[in-house]
């Protein structure tokens, strides 16, 4: 069990680091719901370290990983819906995060976060023709896989 939360937090900290490597080396702007997806991702490490200091109980916190992870993979999949809209289609886009929080519009902020907005719909980056959300949906299907294995003893 021990392997499988380093696998899932090894995975998590590949992901992160590949998420600042392209906003801070590459220039690319994270949406609303990038951030979102990263607090996810950070959440399923969390708790996969958490699970490998604690070692005890590892059905919870295989049932974190996967709970974190549907998280984030249910927000790839609004953000590629997004994306997937013809341009007449695609949401207005509203003011920048950092403004919504400077300004205390706290419930504002949360709301693009969670449904997103006209910059969400712009597809900065590709490899091998999947953006970056179908990565992350990728890799949090992933995650969800190996966590319920490890639950159900099949690894």
């Amino acid at each position: 069990m021990r392997k499988v939360l380093t696998l899932i937090l090894v995975f998590c900290i590949a992901l992160l680091g590949t998420a600042y490597y392209m906003e801070f080396a590459l220039g690319l702007e994270p949406c609303a719901m990038c951030i979102i997806q990263r607090i996810a991702v950070a959440l399923a490490g969390l708790a996969a370290l958490i699970g490998l200091i604690h070692n005890r109980y590892p059905k919870i916190y295989f049932s974190l990983t996967a709970l974190f992870s549907a998280g984030g993979a249910a927000s790839a999949i609004r953000h590629l819906y997004l994306q997937s809209l013809p341009a007449d289609q695609v949401p207005t886009c509203g003011p920048d995060l950092s403004y919504l929080i400077d300004q205390s519009y706290f419930s504002d902020a949360l709301r693009m976060m969670l449904i997103g907005d006209g910059n969400c719909a712009e597809v900065m980056w590709t490899l091998a023709g999947i953006s970056i959300p179908g990565w992350v949906l990728i890799c949090c299907v992933g995650i969800i896989s190996l966590s319920i294995l490890a639950i159900t003893k099949k690894i």
